[in-house]
């Protein structure tokens, strides 16, 4: 039985998000050299060539690609068991404040793998509108809250920044119709507002065809074709169909994600450590 090294897997991946061996060797403290034949030992290991090499990039193969999927999970099931065997006894009560589209579809993933390393600790989770988190955050309401910002915007700590896109439903053509069809979020939705400021900018008649707090509405409605809008590209379902320049739609820029922490609760406490752990994990997945 074949086993693969982990050390081989962390090289791999680094080649892979880096673009290159020298970047992954200062990444990962070896040589360019000592890259190179770690990705030599998982090619003859996995019994596949891994990298379509040229003079100035790393492309995968498709075998690569399969290898680097299951890599990533490998890496991640590693790295839990051992913050799980050597986490810290942290025990208490943090209410955290996320994005509907957030909690619906990176955070649950994220939160449930902190909950396996922290038991102790109690977990409440609301969702809301980034702006509306925020000032429920300054009334005192949370004690972590992750929230979108305008790109380029100062408060608290960026943890990611990712491109607003359109999408609709992959049964219809609603990006066609004039005025355009939009499904949003009432104001203050940081996604509405760059909508409606873009088309304006540039002319485009709008209408809001599906108005609804509720991403899972907003997504409902959407599946039924009574329109189209446009969100963070992590958070799109993957059955929706992303619309791009193609057919005549405006980019939208990127927003920021950030977290923010109550004042006066320490490095050292529940709500510290569940904030490095959502920094982390955001860095680690390369959302």
């Amino acid at each position: 039985m074949r086993n693969i090294p982990t050390d081989l897997l962390r090289s791999f991946i680094s080649a892979i998000d880096t673009g290159s061996f020298t970047r992954a060797a200062e990444t990962v403290g070896r040589t360019q050299s000592a890259i190179s034949l770690q990705i030599k030992r998982l090619e003859e290991t996995v019994g596949a060539r891994l990298f379509r090499r040229d003079a100035h990039n790393l492309t995968l193969t498709d075998e690569g690609a399969t290898v680097a999927q299951y890599a990533r999970r490998m890496l991640a099931l590693n790295d839990e068991v051992l913050a799980i065997l050597n986490s810290p006894k942290v025990s208490g009560r943090v209410r955290l404040g996320a994005p509907h589209e957030y909690t619906a579809s990176l955070l649950p993933v994220i939160l449930s793998r902190f909950a396996q390393s922290h038991p102790n600790v109690i977990l409440e989770v609301t969702s809301d509108l980034s702006r509306n988190l925020l000032q429920r955050h300054r009334n005192g309401e949370f004690d972590l809250v992750v929230a979108l910002h305008e790109e380029g915007s100062t408060g608290g700590t960026q943890i990611h920044t990712e491109p607003l896109v359109w999408f609709t439903s992959a049964d219809h053509d609603r990006q066609r119709q004039d005025p355009l069809p939009l499904v949003v979020a009432p104001s203050p939705c940081i996604y509405r507002a760059r909508m409606l400021q873009t088309m304006k900018s540039l002319g485009v008649s709008v209408r809001i065809s599906y108005l609804s707090s509720s991403y899972d509405a907003i997504l409902a409605a959407i599946r039924a074709g009574l329109g189209l809008t446009a969100m963070a590209r992590s958070t799109i379902p993957s059955d929706a169909r992303i619309l791009s320049d193609r057919e005549g739609l405006p980019s939208l820029g990127d927003l920021d994600l950030r977290l923010h922490r109550a004042a006066g609760s320490g490095a050292g406490s529940a709500i510290g450590y569940l904030e490095d752990y959502i920094a982390q994990s955001f860095v680690a997945a390369k959302v």
